[in-house]
Formats: structure tokens, C-alpha cells, sequence
């Protein structure tokens, strides 16, 4: 992953404060491309283990069979009402897809901390529930920006 932002560094966040945040999100926005060129945008809920951002999504989704012809993907994950208070990371790269799809709960050691994270974070569970109809998609970022503008604010 590189972190080739150049303007706004002062808003940048460390990677210390983009793993807490994207930690304690719990919605990002997944935009992929059509066949025609034309971008889908949709809410998703994700986990973050410090190098890869991880995505429970449906096999019969327009996102998943986009990205089974184009693996392009960004994903933007942000808060804040007023101006002082924006912040939010962007992530850009490939989706891979990991384990069957969809996903039943074979064993796949790739999935471990995924799926440790992501029942902890959305059911307060220690066990993945698989409903046959999700699967994993992971994407590691080749480029990640990132701003907080309560850093101007002088609000952190």
C-alpha cells in the first residue's frame, strides 16, 4: 500500500489514527464499473485488519459480478456533519475474492481474522454466521488517502 497523497498533508491521518477509525466504522461505499463503463455506488459493511479491508458481500449482487469482469474498485469510509468535522479514509485497488462463494464456513485460514473481526464488530458473536448467500472480498489497497479536518480545527 502506498500513501502517495500530496496535498492536505496536515489533515492526513497517521496509520496509527486510519486503524483506529476504520475500526470503528461500521459503513463504507463501494464504487465499481459496469461492462458500459458506468460506476455503482453501494453502502456495504466491512472489517479492517491493518493492511486489507475486507467485504461481506452477495454473490448475486451487481457489485459482485461487476467485479468478476472488472476487479477495479474504490471504497470510501468517512463521517462528520459539519465542515470542522469531516474525516474519512479512501482506498483504491483490486478486489480478490477469497473462500467459496458462496461462503458455507469452509475451512480457509485466509478468512481467520476476517472472520473474527467482522461477527465481533456487527453481531457481538465470536462465530461467522454463513447464510449461503455472502462471500469475501478483499481488497489491499494500492493507494489510500485520508483527511480529518478536525486537525484544523484543533479539535484533536
Amino acid at each position: 500500500m502506498t500513501d502517495t497523497q500530496r496535498r492536505g498533508r496536515r489533515i492526513r491521518m497517521t496509520d496509527g489514527e486510519r486503524d483506529a477509525y476504520l475500526a470503528e466504522q461500521r459503513t463504507c461505499r463501494v464504487a465499481t464499473l459496469g461492462s458500459d463503463g458506468a460506476p455503482h455506488v453501494g453502502a456495504l459493511w466491512f472489517v479492517w485488519d491493518g493492511g486489507s479491508l475486507w467485504l461481506y458481500s452477495i454473490t448475486r449482487s451487481l457489485r459482485w459480478s461487476q467485479l468478476r469482469e472488472d476487479p477495479r474498485i474504490a471504497v470510501v469510509v468517512d463521517d462528520g456533519e459539519g465542515y470542522e468535522e469531516l474525516r474519512g479514509v479512501e482506498l483504491a485497488g483490486r478486489a480478490e475474492f477469497v473462500g467459496e462463494a458462496p461462503r458455507t464456513g469452509e475451512p480457509c485460514p485466509e478468512l481467520d481474522v476476517a472472520e473474527r473481526l467482522f461477527p465481533a464488530k456487527y453481531f457481538g458473536m465470536t462465530e461467522m454466521p454463513h447464510d449461503g448467500r455472502h462471500a469475501w472480498l478483499r481488497l489491499t489497497p494500492e493507494k489510500v488517502t485520508s483527511w480529518d479536518f478536525r486537525k484544523l480545527a484543533g479539535l484533536v
